[in-house]
């Protein structure tokens, strides 16, 4: 009986250490910054424009500018919690080859960005971006897609909903970190450790714009099902687009179905748009 009230006790003191482990290093296990850039737009033949970009609370975001002749539009796009924008450098392409400008920017902490991330930066960094293409380069709100891949998705629908944007694209996204959570640690009080949020649900409700969804069944890191609440929670016009692959490669296997599904729905609600 003492050894068993022992083996209790033992694992009671597991449990609170890693709980106290999460609650503390939460910071960790949310952002994976790479700092080193590991490809540029040139080298896959994309003309392109270093920028930095400062935000209000004097942190600088790195960024490329990647214009296209008689764009239709211009996209903002907010990428994923790891690598950094050179990891993302495939998308210029499709991109391009739609008849959109890119706007690739870091998050602080990431790439050559100042600063360390958080998810008040993150937002605070949305503004920034938004700010430098509506001021700086000067397009109108209409004409600008907000285009966000996991993590991302949940910063683009912060912004979609305090802003004005012509089109809003979540790729890959889930409704909130509490909810992420709650699936990948069942056995540890989540919702009430999180310090961050990330309401991508939330957001959508304020979301005005035309919503593209797409997300893959087979998604090992984000449930299928918290894109399909999303989609449900999206005001008309909207669309979702079923990917096949794991998180970080359905994509590619998608690539044919998903230019095409994404960019109709991207020409005719951006151009039907003021």
């Amino acid at each position: 009986m003492r050894m068993l009230l022992n083996l209790i006790i033992t694992l009671i003191i597991v449990y609170l250490i890693v709980v106290l482990l999460v609650y503390f290093g939460q910071s960790r296990l949310i952002y994976f910054p790479e700092q080193q850039i590991s490809n540029i737009p040139s080298a896959i033949g994309l003309d392109y424009t270093p920028v930095n970009i400062p935000a209000s609370d004097g942190e600088t975001l790195h960024g490329w500018w990647i214009s296209v002749p008689d764009a239709k539009g211009t996209v903002l796009f907010f990428h994923g919690n790891a690598g950094n924008i050179s990891h993302r450098i495939n998308y210029l392409t499709m991109f391009k080859r739609l008849g959109y400008n890119t706007l690739l920017f870091d998050y602080r902490g990431y790439g050559q960005s100042s600063g360390t991330p958080s998810e008040s930066g993150t937002y605070l960094d949305a503004q920034a971006a938004w700010q430098y293409l509506t001021e700086t380069r000067g397009i109108a709100p209409a004409r600008i897609i907000l285009f966000g891949e996991s993590l991302g998705g949940a910063v683009a629908a912060w912004l979609a909903a305090r802003e004005k944007p012509g089109l809003l694209v979540l790729a890959s996204v889930f409704t909130s970190v509490p909810d992420l959570a709650a699936e990948i640690y069942p056995f540890l009080p989540v919702r009430w450790l999180t310090r961050f949020h990330y309401n991508t649900l939330e957001s959508l409700q304020s979301v005005t714009c035309p919503v593209f969804i797409a997300h893959s069944p087979q998604d090992e890191i984000i449930p299928f099902a918290q894109s399909q609440r999303l989609f449900q929670a999206a005001s008309e016009p909207k669309q979702f687009l079923t990917l096949e692959g794991g998180h970080n490669i359905g994509f590619i296997f998608m690539q044919p179905a998903w230019i095409k599904s994404l960019g109709a729905f991207m020409d005719a609600h951006l151009l039907a748009s003021p």
